[in-house]
């Protein structure tokens, strides 16, 4: 086939050709944020799963889901290294200023910007990282206590104020929100929570590894009546075969019986995996229908390149005894592993480990499911972490 022609996409964040499986909760979602915009109760939604699930992309096309019917929208990211308040105030001025041009929402945008002002200078002592322009003087008292908690609450206030008086609804979409430091996760839920109880048209929809439930919970204990909690997992075998088959098929090119149950077999039905052999197969086939015999081959070269991508970069990020601590949970299969058998395998104790196993779900490589549970937030990590640390070398080293 083609190579210029491929219609796949394996890459962080990058949308398939064909978003399957996810239709249900993109109008669960849209449902969600349409109540809001007229006052009515919903809940701000966190979708959570596994790295590869696709959860990136879907936040994008419900971002433009809720542009398409009108909604004001900003979309951050939480890294590991920046505040909540930095990452939100430049956006925020944005959303403020087209407030701004409409006309009855004009003076409510206006002080909206003010409170953003005394945000800023009020919390730049603490956060540093806080970088926004200024286009409005604050008003003394307005958002400018130093108080991230009290002081996002009343800027949240006032840009759900300037939203109801513009007939609109502002939502901020928010990815990797399991990094977001607790007390400014809290601050955020306390601000929402507010503006839920004051029918005020501003919503979060948010997207995180499956820890983020505990978080949340760990966080405020009236998350868990705050948000929805929708779990994005692999697809069904159905839904694979359509975000397979379908793209292929607007290209005039087949796959084979056989080769498709190989691939969803391959990949579990995971998207950025099912992208991945989707690539491989299309570039190694030489004629039309698709067949097993190229995903023997485009298997091999489909493993290679996320042994050196998505699974290698994060690996590097691991210290020896992280590496060592993985290599014992793949030792015993894809998991959950309860944390006694995983110190078992490694030969050490428990409490030994417990600093270990922190540090891995603090980077986001591990969760519990339960207490005393603890499983991989990469699908198919098992799988990779025998492959570059085989035998039982790394038991001595």
């Amino acid at each position: 086939m083609d190579p210029v022609t491929n219609p796949y996409s394996p890459g962080a964040g990058s949308p398939p050709p064909e978003l399957a499986g996810r239709d249900k909760l993109r109008e669960q979602v849209r449902v969600a944020i349409a109540r809001i915009r007229l006052g009515k109760g919903a809940k701000s939604v966190l979708m959570v799963g596994l790295r590869g699930v696709g959860k990136t992309v879907l936040l994008d096309r419900m971002r433009t889901d809720a542009e398409e019917f009108g909604a004001y929208t900003l979309r951050i990211e939480a890294p590991e290294n920046r505040s909540l308040p930095a990452l939100l105030a430049p956006q925020l001025r944005l959303v403020l200023l087209r407030l701004s041009r409409v006309e009855a929402a004009k003076k409510f945008a206006q002080r909206g910007l003010q409170a953003l002002a005394g945000f800023a200078k009020a919390l730049k002592f603490k956060y540093s990282d806080i970088e926004v322009g200024v286009d409005f003087e604050p008003e003394a008292g307005l958002a400018d206590n130093g108080d991230l908690e009290v002081d996002l609450t009343a800027l949240l206030e006032e840009v759900g104020l300037a939203a109801r008086n513009a007939g609109t609804v502002v939502v901020i979409f928010i990815d990797e929100l399991q990094y977001l430091d607790r007390d400014q996760f809290a601050a955020l839920i306390s601000a929402l929570h507010r503006c839920a109880q004051s029918r005020l048209p501003l919503t979060v929809v948010g997207a995180g590894l499956p820890q983020l439930r505990g978080l949340a919970g760990n966080a405020k204990s009236y998350a868990e009546r705050l948000f929805d909690y929708p779990m994005i997992g692999a697809l069904e075998p159905d839904e694979a075969e359509i975000a397979i088959v379908k793209p292929a098929n607007h290209e005039g090119v087949q796959f084979t019986r056989e080769a498709v149950d190989g691939i969803i077999a391959a990949t579990h039905g995971y998207p950025y995996f099912l992208q991945e052999w989707g690539k491989h197969t299309w570039d190694v086939a030489t004629q039309n229908p698709i067949t097993g015999n190229d995903l023997a081959i485009a298997s091999v070269e489909a493993i290679a390149a996320l042994d050196e991508s998505f699974f290698r970069v994060r690996f590097d990020r691991l210290t020896p005894a992280e590496k060592k601590y993985l290599r014992a949970m793949a030792e015993l299969g894809p998991g959950p592993h309860r944390s006694g058998d995983i110190a078992q395998t490694s030969g050490k104790s428990v409490n030994s480990l417990g600093t270990v196993r922190q540090n891995l779900i603090t980077k986001g490589m591990i969760w519990s499911p339960s207490h005393g549970d603890t499983a991989f937030t990469v699908p198919l990590f098992d799988e990779f972490m025998r492959r570059i640390m085989p035998g039982l070398e790394w038991k001595t080293d």
